[in-house]
């Protein structure tokens, strides 16, 4: 049944609810597959996914539901008889004169014929499977309705595009670029509140309503415009082995310094771990520190704080007074208690890690992070774990 194929989208991570799975089956009725495999894969995704970050389950499931398919007659029934609709003359009618024209039924037989048939290599001609020609059957030639085998398609086959995944960059689980991050962090605007002001910003709901109430006409509605509340602390672990993570850091740096949306951002830097100095350059130099206690004394608790960091550290460099890595910067404090102060005053805050999870409890350093995870809410960096830990923040 070709009902499977909505499970094997379902099996491939993507959401499809009985009303899309409809709306497909009514598009495919009225013949906007244009007749081909390539129309049914564009026509089945612009229906059924509904952001671009799950056109790679939507892929992997055309995949695994077609993957078995070799010729057009292995095409599911259903599928065959909505691919076979009358709408199929319009394709034809630029083919050269002298071209005989065959329904898919009869194109079908005739390619199973031809193979029982053909014992060696045909190039040009018009009736053996092979290049060049107008053969409805082969590759290389010209008949825009014959049934390429082998070559290179001027179409591409659904599955061949299916089976090249290009959308792998969307998933919500991968590693995120700059404008990925600059969307998640977008989300933070819910954090705006009205000022008091004239009204001049259009309230597009309001005058929705309004303009409905009033008959039909058009009545606008005006609201005073928002202002930006949020503040935003981050403090970020440099060098050492967050080095190989430099690009994502960096991407995740530059998005957030260009956004608009925030009324404050303050950045700090640390090595490793947050102990008595935070710097204030990524180089963490001797001197190019402030007080941490300074840090907490002027950035109230309305500040949201992100730490990104890989926190995995010597055991010492968390738990023990003296433990920083930094010989001239000895700590009187376990790092460890750094953090739970930060912790207390910051109810808002979470922990960026490059480190993907599923590594977490494997990796050199998995005692600290473990601990580290008892003090804060630890999200990897993709994009699924940071929109979890921006609703975290909210």
């Amino acid at each position: 049944m070709f009902i499977k194929f909505m499970y094997a989208l379902r099996d491939a991570g993507l959401k499809v609810s009985t009303d899309q799975w409809l709306l497909l089956m009514e598009a495919l009725d009225k013949g906007m597959a244009e007749n081909s495999l390539v129309g049914f894969y564009f026509l089945a995704r612009n229906v059924l996914v509904k952001k671009e970050s799950d056109y790679d389950k939507f892929d992997a499931g055309f995949m695994s539901y077609f993957k078995g398919i070799k010729t057009i007659s292995d095409l599911p029934p259903e599928l065959m008889e909505w691919l076979s609709h009358d709408e199929l003359e319009r394709s034809l009618d630029d083919m050269p004169e002298g071209l005989e024209k065959h329904d898919l039924d009869e194109l079908m037989k005739m390619f199973e014929e031809r193979l029982a048939e053909q014992t060696e290599k045909h190039d040009g001609g018009n009736y053996w499977i092979g290049t060049g020609g107008t053969s409805t059957m082969g590759h290389g030639g010209y008949n825009p309705q014959g049934i390429r085998v082998g070559g290179e398609s001027r179409h591409m086959s659904a599955v061949k595009i299916a089976g090249e995944r290009k959308f792998r960059d969307f998933r919500q689980d991968t590693e995120l670029n700059i404008r990925q991050f600059q969307m998640a962090f977008r989300k933070l605007r819910q954090f705006s509140s009205r000022i008091d002001s004239a009204k001049t910003e259009l309230d597009v709901e309001g005058t929705i309503k309004a303009t409905g109430d009033n008959a039909g006409l058009l009545k606008l509605v005006y609201e005073k415009p928002r202002k930006n509340t949020v503040k935003l602390l981050l403090l970020i672990d440099s060098d050492g082995s967050m080095w190989k993570h430099t690009e994502l850091i960096n991407q995740l740096f530059q998005a957030l310094h260009q956004s608009t949306h925030l009324k404050d951002l303050q950045t700090f830097y640390f090595h490793n771990c947050i102990y008595e100095k935070l710097y204030t350059t990524p180089l963490c130099r001797y001197g190019d520190w402030v007080d941490t206690d300074w840090v907490l004394g002027n950035f109230g608790s309305e500040y949201k704080v992100i730490i990104v960091g890989d926190a995995s550290m010597s055991s010492y460099e968390l738990m023990y007074p003296g433990g920083n890595i930094n010989w001239y910067n000895y700590n009187e404090d376990p790092g460890i208690d750094w953090l739970r102060r930060m912790r207390r005053q910051y109810e808002k805050s979470i922990w960026l890690n490059p480190i993907t999870s599923g590594r977490w409890d494997y990796v050199r350093g998995r005692f600290t992070i473990a601990e580290i995870r008892k003090v804060f809410p630890m999200f990897e960096l993709t994009l699924d774990s940071l929109d979890q830990g921006i609703k975290k923040l909210l």
